[in-house]
């Protein structure tokens, strides 16, 4: 197979890794994908997961749950590895501080391609991007790499599992905080992504008249303060404004599709968002739709597209896993799965043309 996945529930750091290095046997791995929950240390399990897969490139983050073929996971590490069949060329880049260049991340990339970021085809190659889940840079990186590059990259913001203190990304034997993880890969066959929030837009506009963008809050939406402008929306009141958050987050609407802005809390008049909001933008508030059959329509669609699909990398927004803990759906969506060699966690943030929210953003391997 060459896509392989495996997963351990072991509480040992070293064991659960030797339980994921019996299962993943090829001695032809080229990438090595992992996600582990928190519980386990963050130098250990990136140090050992490294050892473990001797030649191969491998990255990976902490999270806040976990994702693999037919179930979804706590406290839990999933893998994913590629062998020469599924990937042709692959070059693993640790970006250690957020607040400097991108750029000697992508000279890296061009030393081992030996080409010119640039001009890389966005067909050919594809990119992954872990980041600091509470480092709040997403949008900042994310913009960088645009400029330098047509590559699609996709990834999440790495959590630990709700305890908002410290999160990590893994890349060739080290951990790092304030830092992002990039993989680019020149697959062997074609690819495809999965954006899928599950929300559908109201008819209800916000428009963002004056916002914070660093601390990602909101003082006004349409010259009103902004909680209370939400709440009218809502037909609500300010103190229950908080309990419609998950349901009725907003969104930036471009050709009908919503890129999901979720609100975090209400601070004071205002709302602090999960991603950044600037001022001028307008936002539709959103409603929820079904997470069960959008997901298995998307990968439905994935597969129409692909003829068939060999490996999905799925980042997964943790209010996603929070709605479907609170409906009782975990099961059904980690059985969407089942047929199809996944990993994928639950995120502090999801990257696809942006920083989004709420949405679940899959690499797709034909």
């Amino acid at each position: 197979m060459k896509i392989a996945t495996a997963y351990s529930q072991k509480n040992n750091t070293r064991d659960a890794v030797a339980d994921i290095r019996a299962q993943l046997k090829s001695e032809d791995t080229r990438l090595v994908i992992f996600f582990a929950s928190s519980t386990y240390e963050p130098d250990a399990i990136s140090s050992q997961m490294h050892e473990a897969f001797p030649g191969a490139e491998v990255l990976g983050c902490s999270t806040a749950g976990e994702i693999t073929s037919g179930h979804m996971f706590k406290n839990a590490l999933v893998a994913m590895a590629f062998n020469s069949q599924a990937i042709r060329s692959v070059k693993v880049q640790a970006m250690e501080n957020l607040d400097q260049d991108s750029s000697a991340a992508f000279d890296s990339f061009e030393q081992h391609f030996g080409r010119p970021m640039a001009q890389l085809e966005p067909d050919r190659y594809v990119g992954i991007i872990l980041i600091d889940g509470l480092s709040c840079k997403e949008e900042l990186i994310i913009d960088r790499m645009g400029d330098l590059t047509n590559v699609n990259f996709i990834g999440g913001s790495a959590g630990d599992d709700l305890k908002f203190a410290a999160t990590h990304v893994y890349a060739n034997g080290k951990s790092y905080s304030n830092a992002a993880v990039l993989a680019l890969i020149e697959p062997v066959d074609a690819f495809d992504f999965i954006k899928t929030q599950s929300f559908t837009p109201t008819d209800k506009t916000l428009l963002v008249t004056k916002a914070n963008e660093f601390t990602r809050e909101v003082l006004e939406f349409n010259h009103k303060p902004a909680s209370q402008a939400y709440a009218e929306a809502l037909n609500t009141t300010v103190a229950d404004a908080s309990s419609h958050f998950m349901h009725n987050p907003v969104g930036l609407v471009f050709e009908g599709e919503p890129f999901v802005r979720s609100p975090q809390q209400i601070k004071g008049d205002g709302m602090v968002f999960y991603c950044s909001v600037m001022e001028g933008m307008e936002l539709t508030v959103l409603e929820s739709t079904d997470i069960i059959k959008d997901t298995c329509q998307a990968i439905s669609a994935a597969q129409d597209r692909l003829g068939s699909i060999s490996g999905i990398i799925n980042f997964n927004c943790i209010l996603r896993t929070l709605e479907m803990e609170q409906k009782g759906l975990t099961t059904a969506y980690g059985e969407l799965f089942k047929d199809i060699p996944t990993i994928g966690f639950s995120t502090y943030g999801e990257q696809f043309i942006g920083h989004v929210n709420q949405t679940a953003t899959m690499l797709v391997f034909r």
